[in-house]
């Protein structure tokens, strides 16, 4: 099970009702907020534990169905274009089939959304493809990480939990 923790201003944006109190594990706890890209709204979502950053477009407010299932579908895109092995996605992907909702509840987490979305706005159109751009984002280090790309920590993680 994987949860989605929106800001206030997701949770308002997409009319969500969050669940209290959800206890996830930090590999399938994922912090979401929305951003503006080129003028056009964004989700953001960086996992709890190794900050890996996925953005997308596509979801207008009120469409929560259609987020969770953009997430997935934009999460296993971006893994493959990694390079991760395939069944370690497939699992990773199973584990993730339900979604829940909840508020955020790391101040840490929320930092690095900020410091993420500051690098994003600095760097809009420098990259060819969201692809790039998103592995660009990922490949920068952050401190809650012991100065590590998200991407390596990620891999990493799945790779533990897996095999």
């Amino acid at each position: 099970m994987v949860v989605l923790r929106f800001t206030q201003a997701l949770l308002k944006e997409m009319k969500a009702a969050p669940i209290e109190n959800e206890l996830t594990a930090p590999l399938f706890s994922w912090h979401a907020n929305m951003v503006w890209v080129n003028r056009r709204k964004h989700i953001l979502l960086i996992n709890d534990l190794s900050r890996l950053s996925v953005i997308f477009n596509g979801v207008r407010s009120a469409q929560l169905n259609s987020l969770t299932d953009k997430f997935r579908t934009e999460l296993r895109d971006y893994l493959v274009s990694e390079g991760i092995e395939p069944k370690l996605i497939e699992s990773y992907m199973k584990d993730s089939q339900q979604i829940n909702i909840a508020r955020t509840n790391n101040r840490s987490v929320l930092g690095t959304m900020k410091e993420v979305t500051f690098f994003n706005d600095h760097a809009q159109g420098e990259h060819a493809s969201k692809e790039q751009h998103m592995k660009w984002l990922n490949r920068i280090i952050h401190k809650p990480i012991d100065y590590e790309k998200p991407i390596d920590v990620f891999k990493k993680a799945i790779e533990k939990h897996y095999l």
